[in-house]
């Protein structure tokens, strides 16, 4: 791993003046564009009460005025390898907090930590570590890239790591999470790779497809045993052909499939991006960020698992052979890009970077919307779409930022 002086993009701890947190009476959040799952509101209002919305305000609600502001939900990472310096896949409890850290002061209140490719035992172990954060609120459950994906499509995995999805080895992992497993990334055309969709889906973990070298049959017959998820669509798949469609084409006709982007300007061209938008939906995209350590952090020398990563100018690579190796992208650079350079609707961004992943996570009922009932989690953007505040279950991770 680099060695850096400190990591950029850390919250400040919160403070009570000039802009209370909400632990000591509720708090009106008045003025600003607030996007609803109806659409976005002129002048709305947001009233956190504790660690919940609510819908009306007490007598003793304090007021901050954030005209000019847009107001969304937190965001939601279903894909998420670390940051700040530290590795979900291998760091220390401590890391891995530090790595959350450093996503939430971007506005992503809920993630789910993804490992990457290495020996089932070290997985093994891994999940039970991992599990006892997302038991404690931390993370939103694991999700394991790889081992059982194409050696073709590998990308930044390790070959001689990679293995046949067996059902037992993925049974493993799933038991080794302690009910903590949310998503399993495998190529669903190795052997015993629609056997896995299935006993994946029984268990109630996300089966998706990705790292894979499928057909359009093989992937349409993955889909029906159950796999609901596109692992970073287009990358680490074979492109979409005229005569030999593959797995692209059958994720986005089938609208029981939700496709993951990597909205950072490298892993996607914009006309792949707006492929995408339009065949699929607004309703069927997930933005994440397939982090590694470098978010929010620098340039440098990482380790993903046990491949060593060049970061320059903020682009990821194996040093050897130069593939993108994850990404070093944040949600709220992803939020901007979306909106001022991919010119997409802000409705159809907050749906994929917030309702989109939380729905899927079955978490709709707490998260993903700025709606009475649901957890304090919110983003306060300038008119630029900057970050300009992250409160996080009523707390404000990064103190609204309004001169």
């Amino acid at each position: 791993m680099a060695a850096h002086p400190g990591a950029r993009g850390t919250a400040r701890p919160a403070t009570t003046n000039p802009h209370p947190a909400t632990g000591t009476s509720p708090l009106v959040l008045s003025g600003a564009t607030v996007v609803l799952p109806t659409g976005a509101v002129p002048h709305g209002r947001v009233i956190v009460d504790g660690t919940r919305i609510i819908g009306a305000a007490p007598d003793n609600a304090q007021v901050l005025d954030v005209t000019g502001h847009w107001l969304v939900p937190g965001f939601v990472d279903l894909h998420n390898h670390g940051g700040g310096g530290a590795s979900f896949t291998s760091g220390t409890i401590e890391d891995v907090l530090k790595g959350i850290a450093t996503h939430h002061a971007h506005g992503t209140t809920t993630l789910v930590a993804s490992t990457v490719t290495g020996d089932m035992d070290f997985l093994a172990h891994r999940a039970g570590l991992l599990s006892e954060l997302a038991e404690q609120g931390d993370i939103a459950g694991i999700h394991f890239e790889g081992p059982f994906i194409s050696p073709c499509r590998k990308g930044a995995h390790s070959e001689n790591l990679l293995r046949d999805p067996d059902p037992a080895e993925v049974r493993k992992l799933i038991d080794a999470a302690r009910g903590q497993a949310r998503m399993l990334t495998l190529a669903t055309e190795l052997p015993g790779g629609v056997d896995s969709v299935r006993l994946l889906a029984e268990h109630g973990v996300i089966a998706a497809i990705g790292h894979t070298d499928a057909s359009y049959e093989q992937t349409v017959e993955a889909i029906e045993a159950g796999a609901t998820v596109a692992t970073h669509l287009f990358n680490a798949m074979p492109p979409l052909g005229h005569r030999a469609p593959g797995p692209i084409t059958a994720l986005l006709e089938d609208e029981r499939i939700t496709v993951e982007l990597i909205d950072d300007g490298t892993h996607l061209h914009p006309a792949a991006l707006q492929l995408a938008f339009h065949h699929a939906g607004a309703q069927r995209v997930a933005f994440i960020t397939d982090a590694m350590d470098a978010a929010g952090f620098g340039d440098g020398r990482y380790m993903l698992g046990p491949l060593e990563v060049e970061v320059s100018e903020g682009v990821a690579r194996l040093v050897e052979g130069g593939s993108i190796a994850g990404s070093t992208l944040t949600l709220d650079r992803a939020f901007k890009r979306a909106v001022t350079v991919d010119r997409l609707p802000v409705e159809d961004v907050v749906a994929a970077i917030s309702a989109n992943p939380a729905r899927l996570l079955g978490m709709s009922d707490r998260i993903g919307s700025l709606e009475p009932g649901k957890d304090a989690d919110l983003v306060l953007l300038d008119h630029q779409f900057d970050l300009k505040g992250v409160m996080r279950r009523g707390e404000w991770v990064v103190d609204p930022q309004l001169g």
